[in-house]
């Protein structure tokens, strides 16, 4: 662990605590972001988590910028993650199927494996949250094995249907939402995962795990899924 503190804004610090990303992070920035909460307390306007930095965004009519890098100081000292700190694990049932998740052709394509040989490494692992970010509940998971990395499309669709599960280097991610993106498409959750009406709205949060489920097309009609053809929904 590097720790670096950057300025980001006149009331607002990023600590960068790794350069690399790797699941083995996660409870540092855990514990991290537990300290620092604790540190600055109710000067914290809000605190945001990412692969391997936090965004300390603070009161600045009640700490000055040296103020607050003290407390960032002293809340690292001796930080040592919690090893019986862990998320919650969340199994998302998904329909891999071309009519929902178009780029499955291109990953089997690209990585030589047959489509339900993508699918089963897909849907063989436990993913990480590291981090919420693009659209609300949208949670950046990963890491996906290197045979099923693929880099994000040259052109972006303008419409994503909520739901989609799909891929992008060796992230993966649902979107919560209908909304832009360009992430290869391979499949589609019924899941709900933003909800106002939920506590911190997103089902997902930084720490948790995820695992996919693949389920076939009766199941996940009954879930609630929406079967309509992405071509149908642009």
């Amino acid at each position: 662990m590097k720790l670096r503190v950057e300025v980001v804004a006149l009331d607002c610090l990023m600590v960068r605590l790794f350069d690399e990303i790797a699941e083995s992070n996660m409870p540092w920035m855990l514990a991290a972001s537990e300290s620092l909460h604790m540190a600055f307390a109710g000067h914290l306007i809000d605190l945001v988590p990412s692969y391997t930095t936090l965004m300390v965004h603070y009161d600045l009519t009640a700490l000055s910028p040296s103020q607050a890098r003290e407390l960032i100081a002293q809340a690292l000292i001796d930080l040592s993650p919690n090893v019986r700190t862990r998320g919650t694990c969340h199994v998302l049932p998904v329909w891999y199927d071309l009519s929902v998740g178009p780029e499955l052709t291109l990953l089997s394509q690209r990585s030589g494996l047959a489509v339900e040989e993508v699918i089963r490494r897909h849907s063989g692992r436990e993913y990480q949250v590291f981090a919420l970010g693009f659209a609300p509940g949208f949670a950046f998971m990963g890491l996906v094995e290197e045979a099923l990395a693929a880099p994000r499309l040259n052109t972006p669709r303008k419409k994503v249907a909520a739901g989609s599960v799909g891929i992008a280097e060796r992230q993966t991610a649902a979107y919560p939402v209908v909304s832009p993106g360009g992430w290869n498409l391979i499949g589609r959750t019924p899941a709900r995962l933003f909800d106002r009406n939920r506590d911190g709205y997103s089902l997902m949060q930084p720490g948790d795990t995820v695992r996919f489920e693949a389920v076939g097309h009766a199941e996940f009609i009954n879930l609630g899924g929406d079967d309509t053809p992405l071509e149908a929904q642009a």
